[in-house]
């Protein structure tokens, strides 16, 4: 099936209603017309008795005969009113039952996200309280409490099994010294990687009230070694500037040695995972199993944007902390869903298509992010049941415009239209738009790839309306089909979206 014959294919339950709206009106402006005969007869039989009466009766009857006309315009009206009732009842119990019908074709996880998460937050406030004690005296960094971040704390999840839960510890400089980022320009395009360049700061004044440390900075190294604990720069820096790998092996020491002193040790057994730039474990009671993620990074002034220890590529140098829009994202999708309305799908239609794309080209963050613009376009109100498909053939749409233009744009840099809630940056807010499929752009054979994946990713959602479902299911299915082997183009994103807000 080519990309070109497979356009309009997403049109089509929009044709099929309106074919059904057009039957639905020819029936009811035959019943009105014929309505409108039987009055215009009876008004001609009153006018023919009124002749022979005088001027007064003529008068008489010219008063009356407005009053009916008027009485008859309003019943005309509300008849109207009452026939677009009935018209809108009939699109929203058709759309309801189709979305019904999607809903129950597909098999959705099963996995309490909710509880995953708050037993996992939960879990960091114990792992804190001991953390704090531990570092109080210490020169290594201060960690602020964890934040919930990733798909898991934002409602949703890719995957049916081993939903693995990210927090963000936050980690600011501890005393005696500071952090400062540095842009890391070296190769870079489309994602920004920082530094964080250590930097130890003077204590003689501040000596007072903790005699026992000693400044960095004007005591002689001797005496530095014989009677305090080493320098940030000694234990977790390379060449000055942080090291994440080491900051790492840190946190897998911190939990090691924490965990036996915790109440959850008792009836839970600690895995320890492999990972170089994050700490990562997994918890089992013999009934259930939480897989925790714990990140690290550093914040940009007040805003929600950090610097983290979240790798974006293959491989990414040991001192190198890339961007993380993490926490303003979470904070988006928890604004949406205070603001959606009991019912909304909009976590739903995101879970089915990340997990549709799954072994295909496109990334799980490529179909995040254009729900999310979708959602900033879309009203919360209309992502209810009866607009579960219209949903669905948005976001299908809307992919495929963007892998036809090779532009699909960051949501959240340099977007302007975000809520006050979410904080960022001035660069960042004044950047200019990040194009996450610039690859696209300078690759043909990349361009060509993504076109064919589109194409398969097209085929997985039509086999959703399968002849095995109800007939009217089948019956879409088949439509749906024939739709795209026509050739008359059809309109991108029929429900308003357009290039410049993706």
């Amino acid at each position: 099936m080519d990309i070109d014959e497979i356009a309009n294919g997403e049109q089509l339950i929009r044709n099929t209603k309106k074919d059904q709206k057009v039957v639905h009106e020819a029936e009811n402006n035959g019943a009105n017309e014929e309505d409108i005969r039987n009055v215009g007869a009876n008004e001609e039989g009153a006018e023919n008795q009124d002749v022979d009466v005088g001027d007064e009766g003529e008068d008489e009857d010219s008063d009356v005969n407005e009053e009916d006309h008027q009485d008859f315009g309003n019943v005309r009206q509300l008849a109207e009113n009452e026939e677009g009732d009935a018209q809108n009842e009939f699109e929203r119990d058709w759309d309801d039952n189709l979305g019904r019908m999607v809903m129950e074709r597909i098999q959705w996880p099963v996995q309490d996200l909710l509880r995953g998460c708050q037993w996992t937050s939960h879990l960091m406030e114990c792992f804190a309280i001991y953390f704090r004690r531990i570092l109080s005296n210490s020169f290594y960094p201060v960690l602020h409490k964890a934040i919930g971040v990733g798909s898991a704390f934002e409602g949703w999840s890719p995957r049916e099994q081993d939903v693995v839960y990210q927090v963000l510890v936050p980690m600011a400089p501890p005393r005696g010294h500071s952090f400062h980022l540095e842009l890391d320009t070296a190769g870079q395009e489309q994602v920004r990687n920082f530094r964080v360049r250590v930097q130890q700061e003077c204590t003689c004044s501040s000596a007072q009230w903790r005699k026992n440390m000693l400044c960095f900075l004007h005591h002689p190294e001797e005496e530095l070694s014989r009677n305090q604990d080493p320098s940030l720069l000694d234990t977790l820096c390379t060449d000055s500037y942080l090291d994440v790998h080491k900051t790492s092996r840190w946190f897998y020491q911190l939990v090691r040695a924490v965990w036996p002193a915790l109440l959850q040790s008792h009836n839970w057994h600690l895995v320890l995972l492999p990972s170089r730039r994050s700490c990562q474990f997994k918890v089992t009671n013999g009934r259930e199993s939480f897989r925790i993620e714990i990140l690290f990074g550093v914040r940009q002034g007040d805003s929600d944007i950090f610097v983290s220890s979240e790798p974006r590529e293959a491989y990414t140098s040991s001192t190198i902390w890339p961007e993380s829009y993490a926490v303003a994202e979470m904070k988006f999708f928890k604004l949406i869903t205070r603001r959606a309305p009991p019912g909304s799908l909009h976590l739903k239609c995101l879970q089915f298509f990340t997990r549709l794309q799954l072994g295909l080209g496109f990334s799980t963050y490529t179909m995040k992010t254009l729900v999310m613009h979708l959602l900033s376009i879309v009203p919360v109100s209309q992502w209810r049941r009866r607009h579960f498909v219209r949903r669905l053939l948005d976001i299908s749409e809307g992919l495929r415009t963007c892998v036809e233009v090779r532009c699909l744009n960051h949501f959240i840099v340099g977007n302007r239209r975000l809520p006050e809630v979410i904080r960022l940056p001035a660069e960042i807010l004044t950047a200019s738009p990040c194009n996450l499929f610039h690859d696209l752009e300078m690759d043909p054979v990349a361009h060509s790839q993504a076109m064919s994946q589109y194409v398969d990713l097209y085929c997985r959602v039509v086999s959703t309306f399968s002849p095995a479902l109800h007939p009217e299911m089948s019956w879409l299915a088949t439509k749906f089909k024939e739709q795209a082997r026509r050739n008359n183009p059809v309109p991108f994103f029929a429900s308003g979206l357009c290039v410049e807000n993706l």
